[in-house]
């Protein structure tokens, strides 16, 4: 963020928290025990462990509404240069992630690239890209009012998308089929038995939402000051938010694999409301010796991420015992030590420390990794 977003080190409280809790819920220990609140929710429904990437989306807008006004100095052409290169970047290095180490041995022991052609293509990483790139062009070009226009119309389009074109299972969702056409099957994610991607393109339309929701959030912020008005409006926005978001959900359920539009707007509300939360304690309050923690995690927000996938991927591809690495480092140290779903969160716990203190070398020794 800028030196004037740092007048709100709320929102990097948040952005920073955000990162901590997507490292925990990515390194368990052993997948096979943990604590449910850790866990996506099998298809409908919501648990924590859903809110936490639309909450990032969301604290892009943040920062997006202080980098606008920058924007709006700036030519359309070098605008859509600067936006496309870093959409570009951000979604090659999600793709470079899933193709690491890009060789390997085949049957007969020699080494070559991976292919290509089975690597997956959608990922956090590149949602986050393309929903950054397709909120800040539609809000430099068309405004806010442009941006409101938008998400009036994606989230009923979505939900009318889905409901015309297949249905709600994981089997039969329009998403799946999109996907499957677009980018054919050896492209998407497997986990689910299936061909089928939870970050998936068709869901970049309702996903931008979130961004474009933290941005008006930045904006009120900016604009109010951290004042009681700023709370309470950012409240009643939340509170309303969520209540339409539990009414749609009768008809179009809460689904974060399919981030249906009642998803989006349940999280949304969920960000809204814990926002004038932090503002209050940090901002108001003056209470922030223990903000640094966080703080530390939202100056190299991408690079500690990327770091932290990039780890499990080096583990899991080498060799350890009768295992991998990732197996043999926590039977080695917490898997014993512990029940089984504690010692698995004592693990990713270590992990997310892991990748602090790495992010605290680089803060003290000022080193700002920037897309």
């Amino acid at each position: 963020m800028s030196a004037a977003a740092n007048r709100y080190l709320s929102l990097d409280v948040l952005r920073g928290l955000t990162v901590a809790l997507m490292i925990i819920v990515n390194t368990p220990g052993d997948w096979n025990t943990v604590f449910a609140p850790l866990l996506h929710a099998q298809w409908h429904g919501f648990t924590p462990t859903d809110w936490v990437f639309p909450t990032f989306l969301f604290v892009v807008g943040n920062a997006l509404s202080f980098a606008l006004p920058k924007y709006a100095q700036m030519g359309n052409g070098a605008v859509l240069a600067k936006v496309g290169k870093r959409s570009a970047i951000i979604f090659l290095l999600g793709f470079l992630l899933f193709w690491f180490p890009f060789v390997a041995v085949d049957g007969a022991g020699n080494w070559g690239l991976i292919p290509l052609s089975g690597t997956r293509i959608p990922g956090v990483l590149q949602r986050i890209a393309l929903c950054f790139g397709l909120a800040t062009l539609i809000l430099h070009f068309w405004k806010e009012k442009g941006a409101l226009a938008y998400s009036v119309l994606a989230l009923p389009g979505y939900w009318l998308v889905l409901a015309l074109c297949g249905d709600y299972t994981l089997t039969g969702n329009a998403p799946a089929r999109f996907d499957l056409w677009l980018l054919g099957e050896r492209h998407l994610y497997h986990g689910e038995g299936l061909p089928f991607d939870p970050e998936g393109m068709l869901g970049t339309i309702p996903a931008t939402v979130n961004v474009i929701a933290g941005y008006f959030a930045g904006r009120l912020i900016l604009a109010k000051g951290a004042s009681y008005e700023t709370l309470a409006r950012l409240m009643m926005a939340g509170v309303v938010c969520v209540g339409a978001a539990l009414c749609w959900d009768l008809a179009f359920p809460i689904n974060k694999k399919l981030w249906t539009s009642s998803y989006v707007l349940f999280t949304i509300g969920l960000d809204l409301l814990m926002l004038p939360l932090l503002i209050y304690v940090i901002e108001m309050r003056g209470r922030r010796g223990w903000t640094y923690f966080f703080e530390v995690f939202g100056k190299n927000t991408l690079f500690i991420y990327l770091l932290s996938e990039l780890a499990v991927v080096v583990l899991v591809k080498t060799r350890a015992g009768k295992g991998n690495g990732y197996d043999w480092l926590y039977a080695h140290t917490f898997q014993s030590l512990a029940p089984p779903k504690v010692a698995s969160l004592l693990f990713a716990v270590s992990f997310m420390l892991a990748c602090w203190a790495v992010g605290y070398v680089m803060d003290r020794r000022r080193i700002y990794v920037k897309v």
